[in-house]
C-alpha cells in the first residue's frame, strides 16, 4: 500500500502491471505502483524434493518400486512462473519418464546392483531438458528399488537355495579333504612301517652276516688238529650210545674204524 517491496536476498521479483509481466527485479528495497502493480517473489535457492513412489517395469518384466530424491533450484523466474502452470510437477513427470526408460533397459538383477550408475545415467538424459521450465536439476539420486513381495519372496527362496548349494559344496569339499588327509596319513604310516621293517630286516641281516663272517674267521684260524680231536670225541661218545643205526659215509667209516684204538688209548692214558 505504500508502493515499495523488500526483494530477500537470493530471490528474484517479477514486477506486474495489471497482470501483466513487466520487468524482473533483484535484491533489495524494490518500489512499484500501488493498486496497479504489484511484485511477485520467486526464491532461488536450492530446493529439495523428494517423489513419491512409483511402479517400475524391468526388461526382464519384473515390477519395482523407485524412490527418487532431487535438488533444484530456478534459474529463470519469468519462465518458472508464467512458461508453465506447474513447473515443479513437469520437472517431475520427466524425472519420471527418463527412469523409466533407463530402468526399462535393465534386467531385475542389474537393476538393483547398479543405483550409482542408474543416477549418472539419469542426470545425463536430464540434462538441460528442464531449463524450458526455468529450472535446473542440481542433484538426482536414487533412494530406493524395492521388488514386489512375489519377486522378493523369489529371490528369497533363490538365496536360500544358493547358500544351501554353497553349504552343501562346502560340506563335501571338507569331506573330501578330510578323506584325503587320512588316506595320506595311513599311507605315509604304511611307507614308514614298511621303511622301518626294511631297516630292522637289512640290520638283522647285516648282523647275521657279521656273525657268519666271525666264525668263518675263527675256523679259519683254529689248528686242523682240534676238528680231528673233536672228531675222536664224537666217534667215542657214538660209540658208547645205545644207537642201534648209523649212516657214515666212506671217509667217515675209516675214521669210524679208528675208535676202538683211540678208546684203549685213552684208557690207559687215564690208568
Amino acid at each position: 500500500m505504500f508502493g515499495f517491496k523488500i526483494v530477500q536476498q537470493n530471490c528474484q521479483g517479477l514486477v506486474e502491471t495489471l497482470g501483466k509481466y513487466r520487468r524482473t527485479v533483484n535484491a533489495g528495497l524494490q518500489f512499484y505502483v500501488p493498486l496497479l502493480q504489484k511484485i511477485r517473489t520467486v526464491n532461488l535457492a536450492m530446493r529439495p524434493l523428494q517423489l513419491s513412489q512409483y511402479s517400475v517395469i524391468t526388461k526382464d518384466n519384473a515390477d519395482i518400486q523407485a524412490s527418487v530424491t532431487l535438488n533444484y533450484h530456478v534459474t529463470d523466474a519469468q519462465k518458472y512462473v508464467y512458461e508453465n502452470t506447474d513447473s515443479v510437477e513437469s520437472m517431475a513427470q520427466l524425472v519420471r519418464g527418463h527412469l523409466r526408460d533407463i530402468i526399462g533397459r535393465l534386467d531385475l538383477t542389474d537393476a538393483l546392483g547398479s543405483t550409482s550408475k542408474i543416477n549418472a545415467d539419469l542426470a545425463a538424459a536430464i540434462g538441460d531438458l528442464t531449463n524450458v521450465y526455468g529450472i535446473n536439476v542440481d542433484r538426482v539420486n536414487i533412494d530406493e528399488l524395492t521388488p514386489s513381495t512375489a519377486i522378493q519372496g523369489a529371490m528369497d527362496k533363490q538365496l536360500t537355495a544358493d547358500r544351501e548349494r554353497i553349504a552343501t559344496i562346502a560340506k563335501a569339499q571338507g569331506e573330501a579333504q578330510n578323506i584325503k588327509l587320512t588316506t595320506d596319513a595311513r599311507n605315509r604310516a604304511l611307507i614308514e612301517t614298511a621303511q622301518a621293517q626294511a631297516e630292522a630286516t637289512k640290520k638283522r641281516a647285516d648282523a647275521e652276516s657279521y656273525r657268519i663272517e666271525k666264525i668263518r674267521k675263527s675256523l679259519a684260524d683254529v689248528d686242523p688238529n682240534y676238528f680231528r680231536d673233536q672228531s675222536i670225541h664224537a666217534f667215542v661218545e657214538l660209540a658208547q650210545s645205545n644207537t642201534n643205526l648209523v649212516v657214515l659215509s666212506k671217509d667217515e667209516m675209516t675214521t669210524l674204524g679208528q675208535v676202538p684204538v683211540i678208546k684203549k688209548m685213552m684208557e690207559q692214558e687215564n690208568n
